[in-house]
């Protein structure tokens, strides 16, 4: 097995690939990365608090969300990428491993973030979209950017992470789905789909009310899941895997509340297209001929800024800079113009021939680009076009010309190149690349092994209730293989992906909900589950994780329920400036079906229930005081210490 992986792994590694998918797939990730800071920061006294607002145990949060949010507008937009990259990473680990994030508040995709964000660290992230690759063309100010190769990488940057965040993650998950009654009817993707705790705030009932259509769905994710492992690199089946997958995870978005969930599965797939369509949509989106052509001084430094940073932004290839000194008689609209005068400032020629100089030059080339076509509008409004005139003219005026050796067309690059894992690992000499190639095979076979002590122990001996604690040697490999998960859980990613199974909604026959009454007495609902049963945004994601998937579950377990109701009333009695001390919550309940066989227009009918009273709560003296221990007696139970805190219920 290992001569076989050394062998793909050298195969790959010497098959170019454009750098293109990798910067999107950093790009994408920084973006979603950012967007769950935000989320975090906003629920960040729900999150981190023990009790909100009252007991703040963890002061700092914020400050240390905020450095990580700088982390990802770097990952975003390329600056620095390596040590973005570590910096995100750690604080991945810190906030799931040392915080409630985990423990009460998981929000179902923590694991292949995490993963995403170790491959990543040794993936070549700085040559597309990246201002690394802007910093790098800058280090020699004097080359041409047309002069500048354009960046490559190895294949191995799209299929190892590929590989292992979506193909193991997909095996795994398929081989718990075949314990589902639900799934093994088809009705895997259905079945979410009805519960009034999982929807989005889009109706899809006309959609779920299509049984054949269900079902079909249903089982097309159960062989997408299996076969994606094995066929997704074949170069004819990679569209189909493409599209596919994009289906399930769009619908995943667009259909239930856990939308970063799907986000994140998302961003992989820009991995997955295959290379030459990265070409043929670059050859479509640019045009035959420059839509304008700039003239600069090349002996000028700051000219060749311009034209190297103009050319950086420029991914449409629309603007095309020329050596004013050397331009060819044929531009009739320049010929009349002096050199000197040409010299003094930036000038243009569109593809109609008209002549556009100084701040007009600007103005012309953000509008030609297309995308920031807004900032070339803005800066012709009155006043901000003189502002920028007169600074442009005053750099324009006391600019320096420094002639060009030939010392400086020497690039000097050794820094950028040693600046990632990427560049130490892959771009060395041959030799060196064999080793390293060597030590990436062994590091692979170590990772497929995790993936099979996962696989084989929770999907398999778990799932068919082979009990190892009888025999003290299968007790000790068990203990090895849970500490062994939650590892791999915590550092690649690697988990058990049994979600959305039977043991998750058998017996979820009920939904609860909050009120609380006003000063004038009267009954209103908490702005987080309303009459229908829905959460309602933004309590999406982890928060809806919190209340769907620990707080009620078929088995509710009280002091868990009461903990979570505590931290939810508090929260918002803060929010909506009620008096704690002087306000009733009330617990409602209502009946939920969650079968495994197909019912016509269960979502509606789920989502029209009558609430009725379960019990109050309420709080004296900063105390919370509930009598919900009586009214669920029957629903009480205790966790199975068998089933590791890493796995979701």
């Amino acid at each position: 097995m290992y001569h076989f992986i050394f062998a793909k792994l050298y195969q790959l590694h010497n098959k170019p690939a454009p750098a293109t998918g990798i910067g999107l797939f950093r790009l994408l990730y920084g973006i979603v990365l950012f967007q769950e800071i935000c989320f975090l920061l906003y629920f960040n006294h729900l999150i981190f608090d023990p009790i909100p607002y009252i007991d703040v145990e963890f002061p700092l949060i914020p400050f240390f969300l905020c450095l990580w949010a700088i982390a990802a507008l770097y990952i975003i937009v390329g600056y620095h990428c390596q040590y973005a990259l570590i910096v995100s990473y750690i604080f991945w680990i810190v906030f799931v491993q040392f915080t409630p994030m985990q423990r009460d508040f998981d929000g179902g995709f923590d694991a292949f973030m995490t993963g995403a964000g170790f491959f990543l660290l040794f993936m070549p992230t700085d040559k597309a979209f990246a201002l690394d690759q802007l910093r790098l063309k800058l280090s020699t100010p004097f080359r041409h950017y047309s002069q500048h190769p354009k960046p490559t990488v190895s294949s191995l940057s799209y299929y190892l992470p590929t590989l292992i965040c979506l193909g193991f993650l997909y095996f795994d998950s398929a081989i718990h789905k075949l314990f589902a009654e639900h799934w093994r009817n088809g009705l895997g993707a259905w079945l979410p789909s009805t519960q009034p705790y999982y929807v989005s705030a889009i109706n899809m009932s006309w959609l779920l009310n299509q049984e054949i259509l269900q079902k079909t769905i249903g089982y097309t994710i159960i062989i997408f899941q299996f076969s994606f492992l094995f066929f997704f690199s074949y170069r004819h089946l990679r569209p189909i895997y493409l599209f596919a997958g994009i289906g399930l995870h769009l619908g995943i978005t667009l259909s239930l509340n856990i939308y970063p969930f799907g986000l994140g599965m998302l961003i992989f797939y820009s991995l997955l297209v295959p290379f030459s369509w990265w070409r043929c949509l670059a050859k479509a989106l640019r045009p035959t001929q420059p839509l304008l052509l700039v003239y600069y001084d090349k002996d000028c430094p700051l000219c060749n800024h311009t034209a190297l940073t103009v050319n950086h932004f420029d991914i449409f290839k629309c603007i095309e800079f020329k050596d004013a000194q050397t331009f060819s008689n044929k531009q009739l609209a320049l010929s009349a113009i002096p050199l000197n005068t040409l010299l003094t400032d930036l000038y243009s020629v569109d593809e109609q021939g008209k002549v556009y100089k100084g701040i007009n030059t600007y103005i012309q080339i953000l509008i030609k680009m297309r995308y920031p076509f807004l900032f070339g509008w803005l800066l012709r409004i009155p006043g901000i076009y003189h502002l920028t005139k007169a600074i442009y003219r005053n750099i324009a005026d006391n600019r320096q010309r420094i002639p060009c050796n030939q010392d400086c067309m020497i690039p000097n690059t050794s820094q950028f190149k040693l600046s990632s894992f990427y560049g130490r690992f892959f771009e060395t000499n041959d030799l060196q690349s064999r080793k390293n190639l060597k030590t990436l095979a062994k590091a692979l076979f170590i990772i497929c092994l995790l993936q099979i002590n996962s696989s084989i122990h929770y999907g398999l001996l778990y799932r068919l209730n082979v009990d190892t604690r009888r025999n003290p040697l299968t007790l000790a490999l068990t203990q090895a293989s849970n500490s062994i998960v939650l590892l791999s859980h915590s550092f690649i990613g690697i988990t058990p992906h049994a979600l959305y199974l039977h043991d998750h909604f058998e017996g979820y026959d009920s939904v609860l909900a909050i009120t609380y009454n006003n000063d004038k007495g009267e009954e209103v609902w908490l702005p987080f589950i309303n009459q229908e049963g829905r959460i309602l945004a933004p309590h999406w994601g982890r928060v809806h994780s919190m209340w769907a998937n620990i707080a009620v579950t078929p088995n509710i377990d009280v002091t868990r329920l009461n903990k979570l109701i505590m931290k939810i009333t508090a929260y918002w009695s803060h929010r909506l400036q009620l008096n704690l001390d002087d306000t009733l919550f009330t617990i409602k309940i209502k009946a939920n079906s969650a079968p495994s066989y197909w019912v016509y227009d269960l979502l509606n009918k789920n989502l029209s229930g009558e609430w009725s009273n379960l019990g109050t709560v309420q709080w004296k003296q900063q105390q919370f005081h509930s009598n919900l221990n009586q009214m669920l007696p029957d629903h009480t139970s205790v966790k199975s210490t068998y089933w590791p805190t890493a796995i979701p219920e």
